[in-house]
């Protein structure tokens, strides 16, 4: 059969008239015939086959004339028709909304994802809870979902992935939980679409974020706090290894400036320069006040008299501000941050060592059982600025950067407790 009869042919085949035979009987000849290359769209589209090769390949044209390659994975001839139209079009799509000619697998778009998040940590511009976000993708949605497209993932696929998390990590997830896998998946689509390898239209299925609510998180009592702060004076001091001699000391400054100014652990907290501090003088009385960027955006708060002299110790480790007196410092708006090591490097984590801390003190567990964290240092200020300093509830949500309604919900148990005097 000449190469102009299978254009015909293929011509009635994708444009049936009633003058003309039926797509099958036109594809029946065809297949009888066995062509070894056949035309459709008007020579946009070619369907080959390769000596020794049972299955049909493709080429087709895009709009800048270039060629694209690839396998229909078909043996039949009808359905490596459907499939190289099928392609052709999707192409042609892609092309037209200005999006990658081939949409990814699920691991490419991961390990994208992955790469830009670790080199955001590595540079400091990144949020701690991408450590959070790495663990859900490369331990559960990596595992799951690994080739197929995200464009493709349907509501089902999303259901009993939910369910095989669930038996893998032995537990119903808390809504806390579930909202870092939500974010993690947010972020996959979000870099999908900065790349240009879906549009931001495709609607792919959200996972859920309703679980078991969590406890909240322990607070320290006010003898507590003064047995850590009298302990931490001591620990600091005797780390046997160069490293501990050095991250120790800092972890005891930050303890301490988190139960002083109430402000977020992680990227909040981490990211303070010297620059973002300064006096601040009202009525005649002078305050520090420490400028904050993290979860929900910058926020001036003011810091206990207390929290000057941690400032202090932080000074006297770093090379890099060293030579300037401290009273000049705040003055001086020097760049560097001041949670760092004597030599201007910031420890990823220092979660870790605080757990060390915690076990070593004593103070691991609350009365009830709870398992301390960095959290719950943030948690022990809020509690005590209620319960002892009176602090009205709108004034503290300025200063922790929080909404009144948010810290109203979440500490309306101890409400009772602030107006005993009035209500006995």
């Amino acid at each position: 059969m000449s190469k102009d009869v299978v254009t015909k042919l293929t011509n009635l085949e994708v444009l049936p008239s009633p003058q003309h035979k039926s797509q099958s009987t036109v594809l029946g000849q065809l297949k009888y015939a066995e062509p070894t290359e056949l035309y459709l769209r008007d020579g946009d589209v070619v369907l080959f086959r390769r000596p020794n090769s049972p299955l049909w390949q493709c080429r087709f044209k895009r709009h800048d004339n270039t060629w694209d390659r690839v396998s229909t994975k078909q043996a039949s001839i009808e359905h490596a028709v459907r499939v190289a139209c099928d392609l052709y079009d999707e192409a042609r799509f892609r092309q037209r909304l200005g999006l990658a000619q081939k949409a990814p697998t699920f691991a490419e778009i991961a390990h994208a994802t992955l790469y830009e998040m670790r080199r955001d940590l590595d540079e400091g511009i990144g949020k701690v809870v991408y450590l959070s976000y790495i663990t859900c993708i490369e331990k559960y949605f990596l595992p799951y979902f690994m080739d197929k497209r995200l464009e493709e993932i349907t509501y089902t696929d999303v259901h009993e992935f939910e369910i095989w998390r669930n038996r893998q990590m032995r537990l119903v997830p808390k809504s806390s939980t579930l909202m870092n896998f939500a974010s993690a998946w947010a972020k996959l689509q979000q870099t999908a679409v900065n790349k240009g390898w879906i549009s931001e239209r495709v609607a792919i299925p959200k996972l859920t974020t309703r679980g078991h609510k969590g406890k909240t998180r322990p607070a320290f009592s006010r003898e507590e706090i003064t047995k850590l702060f009298e302990y931490m004076e001591r620990w600091a001091k005797e780390g046997r290894l160069e490293v501990e001699r050095e991250i120790r000391p800092l972890v005891r400054d930050y303890v301490e400036m988190l139960l002083l100014t109430g402000m977020r652990h992680g990227t909040e907290a981490l990211n303070i320069c010297w620059n973002n501090i300064e006096w601040h003088t009202n009525d005649g009385k002078k305050y520090l006040r420490i400028w904050v960027d993290g979860k929900t955006g910058g926020r001036w708060l003011i810091a206990k008299h207390r929290a000057v002299d941690v400032l202090k110790r932080l000074h006297s480790r770093q090379k890099a501000v060293y030579d300037i007196p401290f009273d000049r410092l705040f003055e001086s708006r020097a760049p560097q941050r001041i949670f760092v090591m004597a030599d201007g490097h910031q420890p990823l984590r220092i979660d870790g060592t605080f757990k060390k801390l915690m076990r070593d003190s004593g103070l691991a567990r609350s009365q009830d059982g709870q398992m301390r964290t960095l959290y719950s240092l943030r948690h022990t200020y809020a509690t005590l600025e209620l319960l002892e300093n009176k602090t009205d509830i709108h004034t503290l949500a300025k200063q922790m950067g929080n909404s009144a309604a948010m810290i109203e919900r979440h500490y309306s148990k101890l409400t009772p407790t602030m107006a005993a005097e009035q209500l006995a």
